[in-house]
C-alpha cells in the first residue's frame, strides 16, 4: 500500500504518456491566512476536478488542496478509456451480488459515461473527447460460449451490445480472435486536458486551488478543518478525500489494494495499421491488455499488471514490461509500427469486487472519500462526484449503498 504521508507524483507514475497540459490549466497558490469554505477537497486530480466542478455548480464554496501540480499524478498516467463496462463481467458481478444488483450497477456505469459526455459538451472542454464503441475480445479461458452468455446477460439487463463471431470480427476490425462483444456508449479523452478544463470551470465559479500539503485533519466537532504544512488551516463543513490511489490513515478497507500497470504509445501509424472506428479494445481475461488510438494516430496499449505498488520495484520492471507490451501489440495488430513515442507505468487502485469505494467514512460524518477505481477510473470519478454531491446536499439514494465504503463484503 502506498503511504499517504510520503507518496509523491513520482511515486505514482514513471515516464510520461502522450498527454499535454490543458490550455485552461489553472494553478494553485499558497494560502496566506486561515480560511473557511463549505467543502474542502484534498486532491486535485480528475476526481477532485469533477467534484469541484459539480459542487460549485450548486453554489457551494469549494477549496481544492494539493501539494503538487494539479492533475500530474495518477491522472497523467491514465489511458483515459472511459468505459461503462466494469473490470468484473456482469456474470462475475452477479455471482457476488445477484443479477438485479449487478445489472443496476452496470446501468449506473453506462449512465455515468452518458453524463460525463453531456458535461464535457456543456462546458466545451477542449480535451479530444470522442464517443467510442468497445470491442471486448475473447481471451484466456473466456471463449465464444462465455462471451455469448455474457452478451445474453447484458441484453437482459437492458444494456447495448452485440456478440460477434470470428469471421465478422476479423472483417469489421481485423482482430484474429475467436469472438467479441461490440458495444456502444463508451468514450475517450485526453485526461490532463479534461482535468484542467474541469478545474478551470470550478475556478470561474469561485473555487480556490491551494498548493500546499494537507498534514492533518479534524472532523470531530461542529465543523471540520484541514491543517496545511505552511501553517495555515482550511475550516469546512465537510472534507472530501480524493487523493487518487493512496488510501489515507484512518480508512482501513480489506476490499482495496494498489497495483501497478504499464503502458506504451506508438509513433503515429499509417491508416491501414489502425482498426475501423477507433474502438476501445480490451480482453476478457483476468490479466487483460487494452488499447485505444489518439487523434494523431498513435496506438496506446496497456496492461501487464502486477499486484504490488512499490514504485522502485515498478520502475525496475519498466524495460521488460515495455517489451512485453510491444510483443502483445504485435500479436494483436501484426501490421502496426512498433516504434514507441512514449512508455510509462503507474499505480492504480482496485477492489476485490471491481467497484469503487465512495461515500461517508464510517463513524466520521464530516469526512467523505472516493477510492478504488480499477479500470474504470474516470468513469467512476464522475460517478463519485454525483454520489458525493448528493450526500453533501443532504440527499441519499438507495443505489449509493452499492459503492459505500462499509458495504457488505461478498462471500
Amino acid at each position: 500500500m502506498l503511504d499517504s504521508e510520503t507518496t509523491r507524483h513520482d511515486d505514482l507514475r514513471s515516464g510520461a504518456g502522450p498527454w499535454r497540459p490543458g490550455l485552461q490549466r489553472p494553478r494553485g497558490r499558497a494560502l496566506e491566512r486561515d480560511t473557511r469554505c463549505d467543502v474542502a477537497i484534498v486532491g486535485a486530480g480528475i476526481t477532485g476536478a469533477f467534484l469541484a466542478e459539480h459542487l460549485t455548480a450548486f453554489g457551494l464554496e469549494v477549496v481544492v488542496i494539493d501539494r503538487e501540480r494539479e492533475g500530474f499524478g495518477s491522472t497523467a498516467a491514465s489511458t483515459a478509456m472511459l468505459q461503462w463496462e466494469i473490470d468484473l463481467s456482469l456474470r462475475e458481478l452477479a455471482a457476488l451480488y445477484g443479477f438485479e444488483q449487478a445489472a443496476e450497477i452496470y446501468r449506473l456505469s453506462f449512465r455515468a459515461v452518458e453524463g460525463l459526455s453531456a458535461l464535457v459538451g456543456d462546458l466545451a472542454v477542449p480535451c479530444n473527447f470522442v464517443r467510442r464503441d468497445t470491442v471486448y475480445l475473447a481471451a484466456g479461458e473466456v471463449g465464444p460460449r462465455e462471451l455469448l452468455d455474457e452478451a445474453g446477460l447484458r441484453a437482459k439487463a437492458g444494456l447495448p451490445g452485440q456478440f460477434v463471431e470470428h469471421a465478422a470480427l476479423r472483417a469489421a476490425f481485423g482482430f484474429d480472435r475467436a469472438a467479441a462483444i461490440v458495444s456502444p456508449g463508451s468514450a475517450e479523452a485526453d485526461p490532463l486536458c479534461l482535468c484542467h478544463g474541469l478545474l478551470a470551470a470550478a475556478v470561474r465559479r469561485g473555487a480556490r486551488l491551494i498548493r500546499d500539503e494537507a498534514v492533518a485533519s479534524d472532523d470531530a466537532g461542529r465543523s471540520a478543518a484541514v491543517s496545511l504544512s505552511g501553517g495555515t488551516a482550511v475550516e469546512a463543513a465537510h472534507i472530501v478525500l480524493a487523493t487518487g490511489y493512496v488510501m489515507p490513515d484512518g480508512i482501513d478497507d480489506d476490499l482495496h489494494g494498489t497495483s501497478s500497470s504499464w503502458a506504451i504509445a506508438t509513433v503515429p501509424q499509417p491508416p491501414q495499421a489502425l482498426w475501423p472506428g477507433a474502438a476501445l479494445v480490451w480482453e476478457a481475461s483476468r490479466d487483460y491488455c487494452y488499447c485505444r488510438t489518439t487523434p494523431e494516430g498513435r496506438i496506446v496499449f496497456g496492461g501487464e499488471d502486477e499486484n504490488f505498488a512499490d514504485p522502485d520495484r515498478r520502475e525496475r520492471l519498466d524495460p521488460a514490461k515495455t517489451e512485453a507490451l510491444r510483443a502483445r501489440l504485435r500479436a494483436l495488430r501484426p501490421g502496426a509500427r512498433l516504434e514507441l513515442d512514449r512508455a510509462w507505468s503507474g499505480a492504480f487502485g482496485q477492489t476485490a469486487d471491481g467497484l469503487p469505494l465512495i461515500g461517508r467514512v464510517p463513524g466520521r460524518p464530516r469526512l467523505l472519500a472516493a477510492y478504488g477505481y480499477g479500470g474504470n477510473g474516470i468513469t467512476f470519478s464522475f460517478l463519485a462526484s454525483r454520489l458525493l454531491g448528493g450526500l453533501l446536499r443532504g440527499g441519499e439514494e438507495r443505489w449509493f449503498r452499492h459503492f459505500a465504503i462499509d458495504r457488505p463484503r461478498p462471500a
